[in-house]
């Protein structure tokens, strides 16, 4: 799935490119990707518009466009955004055509993506407020600040950093990629770490999302930029996706388990597990 390296190296790629652009012509090849609005209402609020701004919020891409109309897309499982591809691109749900010729295509093998169309900034913000936490990279996420959204939470830290209303933008590889670097279980209850751990986890997200953003993300299935090209931060996966091999600090093998209904890595020498109570 991509998560906010993934998102926010598209929106870097395609900003200079559709910034100041006029869509001429939106085409939504399947109506699930507006539901339960209607297609025609999504592409009547978006043709004729001019693209003021390409933003990013957790995982969703803003396309501001005059008026304060905003087109809020998110690429869930599989979806992404490709700039002049083929014409016989496979799985292409929308396609947004530009004053100056060119297009993108919003391409989603599973289906899961989604385009939701809001009408002023007012708007916007509260929408994001119902759904997404605290952004990691732009200061607001801290050790204390971690900290106070943890207070007496039982669940797994795990499952804490995959809520998207605690922190915005953290999936599945970055929440194991961060835990790993604070050497924090990812089975300890979200509210029991101590001060210390806290701040360390903060960083450790901080840094394994900046690890990613610096690769041009992850590529492990469908995942591309916008001109095509994949990401390479697989190549540098500390523990995801590389159960059965020794852990690069300590030689440990590194394991795989279920946790928060994900699929999670884990050296249990660096990750100490958490104690388990008897009564």
């Amino acid at each position: 799935m991509p998560e906010l390296p993934e998102v926010e190296t598209i929106r870097r790629g395609l900003q200079p490119l559709v910034e100041g652009r006029v869509v001429t012509a939106l085409r939504v090849h399947d109506p699930r990707w507006t539901e339960p609005l209607d297609p025609f209402v999504v592409t009547e609020a978006v043709d004729g518009r001019r693209i003021e701004a390409l933003g990013r919020r957790g995982k969703y891409l803003d396309l501001v466009l005059t008026d304060e109309v905003h087109l809020l897309m998110h690429l869930r499982m599989t979806g992404t955004l490709l700039y002049d591809t083929a014409p016989d691109q496979r799985y292409r749900r929308v396609t947004f055509t530009f004053d100056d010729g060119h297009e993108l295509a919003f391409c989603d093998p599973r289906r899961f993506g989604t385009g939701e169309l809001v009408l002023g900034d007012d708007a916007r913000e509260a929408f994001f407020a119902t759904r997404l936490g605290i952004e990691p990279l732009d200061g607001a996420l801290t050790g204390p600040a971690l900290r106070a959204l943890a207070r007496g939470r039982r669940a797994p830290i795990k499952a804490f950093l995959l809520d998207q209303r605690r922190v915005a933008g953290v999936g599945n590889i970055y929440a194991d990629e961060a835990l790993f670097r604070a050497g924090i279980h990812p089975l300890r209850p979200a509210g029991s770490l101590t001060g210390a751990q806290y701040e360390l986890l903060a960083g450790a997200v901080r840094d394994a999302l900046q690890a990613g953003l610096a690769a041009g993300g992850a590529t492990i299935d469908d995942f591309r930029h916008p001109d095509g090209v994949s990401g390479n931060f697989q190549h540098e996966f500390l523990v995801h996706l590389r159960a059965g091999e020794p852990c690069g600090t300590c030689g440990t093998e590194i394991v795989k388990f279920v946790a928060a209904g994900r699929g999670t890595y884990v050296c249990r020498t660096c990750q100490r597990p958490p104690r388990v109570r008897r009564r």
